[in-house]
């Protein structure tokens, strides 16, 4: 079984020990309670989503992973920390809650309480004074463009998941991913920014064409159904006050104990758990749970050095990258029977 912290070596500047800092907040309560959050919102308890060679990837190992790769790019201590908590706040199930809120196509609902969580924590502050550092300094990554920057560039965050991805689905193994980080430098992109980049573009052409193997993967109808069909799950039980909204932001094992002790649910948790296939239709079927659904269409179009976006110099990629943009969500989607 493969364990997503073999990535952190990679990912650790010239081999050397985890920095304390790193080390030390991510032992802190509210680090530890991404342990049992999940990369693969919710997808990773349906039939139809068996890595069944492959530990499960939670948002804790992607967290620590992000601050390894800020660290490594810039050896800033206030940037880093920011690339760790960035999903300091994220509910079970993740981006399911995003779809409970309608934001599913923004993804931004569930960072409202980061800086809350980051400030409520006397263990994390306690660490952030001997650092001189305050809340606001490590609360919003988006402020760091090598931890965040504007989609389909290439930040921290994304080449992380990216890299645990490219395990998950089987895109590719340990070796391609060292090659893929270790081409990689901090430079400077065609808006003048910050970005991580790639100087050789045989290596960066590559990369994007297996990233975009992940991306059909964020936007298939099994995704986007089994996402849905629990975001409505969880909304029925908070209706049904079996869940509150606080309970979101404990564990995925808390809220599955709580919807297996309500009988209505306990059904219900396990028909999405015995979920197959997911069917597609022109039209809703009768009497079955039936969604249209869009998608956020997720994809990465790295810089090259000198040279600038693969999708400008590769045609490969640039075909790829049409057709991928070119999926339509208008039909139907159902449970195969």
């Amino acid at each position: 079984m493969f364990d997503y912290s073999a990535l952190w070596k990679i990912y650790d500047q010239y081999g050397e020990e985890m920095p304390d800092f790193i080390d030390r907040l991510s032992r802190t309560p509210p680090m530890k309670r991404l342990k049992h959050i999940g990369m693969n919102c919710g997808c990773e308890y349906v039939a139809l989503h068996s890595h069944d060679m492959c530990r499960r990837y939670t948002r804790f190992e992607h967290s620590v992973g992000v601050a390894l790769i800020v660290w490594h790019f810039t050896h800033d201590v206030r940037q880093a920390v920011a690339g760790l908590f960035h999903d300091i706040s994220t509910p079970v199930f993740a981006h399911v809650v995003d779809f409970l809120n309608e934001d599913h196509l923004k993804q931004e609902s569930t960072e409202l309480s980061t800086a809350a969580m980051i400030e409520n924590s006397p263990e994390i502050q306690a660490i952030l004074r001997e650092y001189g550092l305050e809340t606001s300094d490590v609360s919003d990554y988006h402020l760091y463009p090598i931890a965040d920057n504007s989609s389909p560039q290439l930040s921290a965050d994304r080449l992380e998941y990216t890299f645990g991805n490219f395990i998950q689905y089987g895109v590719c193994g340990v070796d391609d991913i060292a090659r893929f980080f270790n081409a990689l430098t901090s430079g400077t992109n065609e808006y003048g920014q910050q970005e991580t980049v790639f100087a050789d573009p045989a290596l960066a052409e590559e990369f994007a064409l297996c990233s975009m193997k992940c991306s059909y993967v964020y936007i298939s109808d099994s995704d986007r159904f089994t996402m849905q069909f629990l975001a409505d799950m969880l909304k029925a039980a908070i209706r049904a006050e079996i869940l509150t909204p606080e309970d979101l932001y404990s564990t995925e094992e808390a809220v599955i104990e709580r919807l297996e002790a309500a009988p209505y649910f306990r059904r219900y948790w396990h028909d999405y758990c015995r979920i197959k296939a997911v069917r597609r239709t022109s039209w809703p079927v009768p009497d079955s749970y039936c969604v249209r659904i869009n998608a956020k269409r997720r994809f990465l179009d790295p810089y090259v050095k000198d040279i600038g976006r693969v999708s400008e110099f590769s045609k490969a990629y640039r075909a790829a990258l049409d057709e991928f943009l070119s999926v339509s969500f208008e039909d139907w989607l159902s449970i195969a029977e």
